[in-house]
């Protein structure tokens, strides 16, 4: 059994991570488009793009990883290694020089790839570091509640004091608001890393002598079909999870014609969000992990398709709708980077070859560029419909702001849960894996 204490220490890396994460899915798209002054279309493609860089980064990470070997072991040291940078380049994603339009895309595209690298230096360490605390799958889903649950209190952190301080700190200077919130709440980052990286303790370990080139892992990770599936099922999920959570500003500013309500919407969606993680460990004793976690999306992309229905005026039924999605959305979250744990143990049931951070990498490859897809799509939708920054949106701009709030991101669930359909890794099958690696050891 892990600790409650561990258990909080590693929570605590994510809601370091969800600072940032956080901030972008929630800020940064309004943030270049309304206060650094760059076009929605560039913003759209800049964010896709990144992810081509991720393409070589993160596997190349994950492999890094999998063959550091430290006295703290393989993942944890990159908790110590990157906090600082990963603060300092935070900042700097988040000021704004006064330079030409050009200059400014060139400023912006600059700082987010190497905010997107350092993110990549630290977080998948810190995420594979999850699938190396235990071997008992019921601990895996609890430790991945704990964590989520302290990821979305860093979501709360975010949606409820950016706005508020970005007004107190900038003084009417709203570009100087951001950086020195972002500073702040990056301070608070880089400590909160720091008491991940002492407070935890990696147990489980690739069989000692396995030896393996990059090219083998590669071609081993590619034999896991589970892996697959988790990493097609991450595309979808946070394609259209980005899309919503970019477009919930403009949402309430534009359609419900609410600026000033910002914050709380973001807040108590953020609120919903807590509240789905922590029944998510409840839920898996009861149901199947799988089957729970395709209902759960169902549920969700229904939510979404019935929020398109909701008017401008129903503004309470609106703030529930979007409440009621997070919770429900987020309550499958643990669910599905505890099966990344058993996709691990899957592959070296399969190949004999335990590679935690080339999976873990190449998943979270795949969420990142879920990310992408969702800003690009949001940066692509708002200068399609017509949309002009801080001012009056006409009817068809509005109708494309709420489309897309609401109906494109309900595509995404759906499609997460038709190719969940095929994932085979039950509760029965994970402990028949666990038996056979056990005899091997």
């Amino acid at each position: 059994m892990i600790s409650i204490k561990e258990k909080i220490a590693y929570g605590l890396g994510d809601t370091a991570s969800n600072i940032v994460f956080q901030t972008v899915m929630l800020f940064l798209t309004f943030f270049y488009t309304d206060i650094f002054g760059i076009s929605p279309a560039f913003v759209g493609t800049m964010f896709l793009a990144v992810r081509l860089i991720d393409a070589i980064t993160d596997p190349l990470m994950g492999a890094l990883a999998d063959r550091t070997n430290t006295k703290w072991g393989k993942f944890r040291p990159y908790l110590l290694w990157f906090a600082l940078p990963f603060g300092v380049i935070s900042v700097l994603a988040f000021t704004t020089p006064d330079l030409s339009e050009d200059g400014k895309m060139i400023y912006a595209f600059v700082t987010y790839t190497a905010l997107m690298m350092v993110y990549t230096a630290i977080n998948i360490p810190y995420c594979a570091l999850g699938g190396v605390l235990t071997a008992d799958p019921k601990e895996r889903v609890s430790v991945q509640s704990y964590r989520f649950v302290f990821a979305m209190l860093g979501g709360l952190l975010v949606s409820g004091l950016t706005l508020p301080l970005v007004e107190f700190l900038g003084q009417g200077d709203q570009a100087k608001g951001y950086q020195l919130t972002i500073a702040a709440m990056s301070i608070l980052g880089v400590a909160m890393f720091l008491t991940c990286f002492w407070g935890t303790k990696e147990r489980l370990h690739p069989p000692i002598d396995q030896q393996s080139s990059f090219k083998q892992d590669l071609a081993n990770l590619l034999k896991n079909d589970q892996w697959r599936i988790l990493s097609i099922a991450s595309v979808c999920l946070l394609s259209g999870m980005v899309l919503r959570t970019s477009l919930a500003i403009y949402y309430v500013k534009y359609f419900l014609n609410m600026p000033d309500s910002i914050t709380l919407f973001i807040t108590l969606g953020m609120l919903g969000n807590i509240f789905g993680c922590m029944l998510a460990e409840p839920l898996a004793k009861k149901v199947c992990k799988v089957k729970a976690y395709i209902s759960l999306q169902v549920i969700a992309a229904g939510l979404c398709i019935a929020s398109y229905f909701v008017t401008a005026d129903q503004t309470t039924l609106a703030f529930i709708m979007f409440i009621a999605w997070g919770f429900t959305f987020n309550m499958a979250t643990p669910l599905l980077w505890a099966k990344m744990a058993d996709a691990v143990d899957y592959g070296q049931y399969k190949t004999g070859v335990r590679i935690t951070g080339m999976i873990y990498s190449s998943i979270i490859f795949f969420i990142k560029l879920g990310v992408a897809v969702g800003g690009a799509a949001a940066g692509w939708l708002l200068s399609g419909y017509g949309y002009q920054a801080d001012t009056a949106q006409t009817p068809e701009t509005l109708k494309g702001i709420l489309m897309s709030f609401t109906l494109f991101p309900a595509i995404g669930s759906i499609l997460v849960a038709v190719v969940m359909s095929w994932y085979k890794l039950d509760s029965a099958k994970v402990d028949e894996i666990h038996l056979q690696l056990n005899k091997q050891t």
